[in-house]
């Protein structure tokens, strides 16, 4: 996709065609000419079939379930940029692949890091992203990273169609949500909760792992997780489940079932990136969850076709928004925050949300 008349071309890889259309449309520009594919051999080819020579270069591939292939896809598109010369690339990438791999674990690897040196050496000037994990991702790359935030669309989906959002209280699935959930309220107006302890789903996880270990079972390490409980009055009230990233559900499930029981009469779930691996689509469907909101930074057009409660929040706008900021030279953050006060402005019929039922 191209925009001859201002020397930029926005290229995009295979991971996510629904997205890379939509921004198109709403850019009004047109597609481009580049082919990525893999040949007999499996490795990935990159044809791009026009010039890019001395223009600004933008680049959107996400990550997703084939997200190793995603990943060589990004790099060598970047990298075949760069050989052809264009003044400038910057790379959108709403899921940032690996991002999870952030610290050490016994003896893991820091594996985002190797994915930003990756990015920085093949050619990339700059690195838009949506709600990082964590924020301090942004320390290992040595070239500018822009880490959109997701509440710019989410907050106005939430006013238009939770129609009682008023009488809601934002629960932080865990401690390190908190500061997300906190920016929540304060743009809601409304209460805020936090749930303590460890999951069933993690804690059978990490006594499996201690065990195997240890090379013995001891049944006194499930001790060493205490149970999930509440901070926070629920009874009455919406709760709003806050989380980043949104891969099994069972933890989710958890989380409804023990607000349930506190008196909460709604429960719905909000995160940026909607994986929904597995089984995660029939166990939403099956569970106390009244909805499940995400955006399309990832697609799950097939998870949405298993249950009829995730909803999703199109991101398109705003990363047209970006692309705009960077063409004239205008703070993304201002920009981004004006954007949002629009939408929240705006009557039916006005500047809203896409929205995908």
């Amino acid at each position: 996709m191209s925009d001859r008349a201002s020397g930029m071309v926005l290229l995009s890889g295979n991971s996510h065609p629904e997205l890379s259309r939509l921004v198109a449309e709403r850019l009004g520009i047109p597609q481009g000419d580049a082919v990525i594919y893999n040949n007999t051999s499996s490795e990935t080819t990159v044809n791009i079939k026009e010039s890019v020579r001395s223009k600004h270069v933008f680049i959107l591939q996400t990550g997703t379930k084939n997200v190793n292939n995603d990943v060589m896809e990004m790099l060598i598109l970047i990298y075949a940029c760069r050989t052809s010369t264009a003044k400038s690339i910057t790379v959108v990438i709403p899921y940032l692949p690996y991002s999870k791999q952030c610290r050490v674990v016994r003896r893991s690897s820091i594996a985002i890091k190797l994915i930003a040196d990756l990015i920085d050496k093949t050619g990339a000037c700059r690195v838009v992203s949506m709600d990082l994990y964590k924020k301090e991702l942004q320390g290992f790359f040595s070239i500018p990273v822009d880490n959109l935030r997701a509440s710019h669309l989410i907050i106005p989906f939430i006013k238009q169609n939770i129609s009682d959002f008023k009488n809601a209280v934002i629960v932080a699935k865990n401690p390190d949500v908190l500061p997300k959930a906190a920016s929540y309220s304060e743009k809601l107006k409304c209460g805020v909760a936090v749930i303590h302890g460890t999951y069933a789903c993690d804690r059978q996880a990490a006594t499996e792992l201690a065990d195997a270990e240890s090379g013995s079972k001891d049944e006194s390490r499930t001790a060493l997780h205490p149970p999930l409980s509440l901070v926070g009055d629920v009874s009455g009230k919406i709760a709003i489940v806050v989380d980043n990233i949104i891969d099994e559900a069972h933890s989710f499930v958890e989380a409804a079932e023990l607000l349930k029981s506190r008196g909460a009469y709604k429960v719905f779930v909000v995160g940026t990136h909607g994986l929904l691996s597995g089984d995660a689509p029939s166990i939403i469907e099956e569970s106390p969850i009244t909805h499940v909101i995400v955006t399309n930074t990832v697609p799950h057009d097939l998870q949405k076709m298993r249950s009829h409660k995730i909803r999703t929040v199109d991101i398109s706008t705003l990363l047209c928004e970006v692309r705009l900021c960077l063409q004239f030279v205008e703070s993304i953050t201002t920009r981004a925050w004006e954007f949002s006060s629009e939408i929240c402005r705006s009557r039916e019929g006005l500047v809203t949300t896409r929205v995908h039922n």
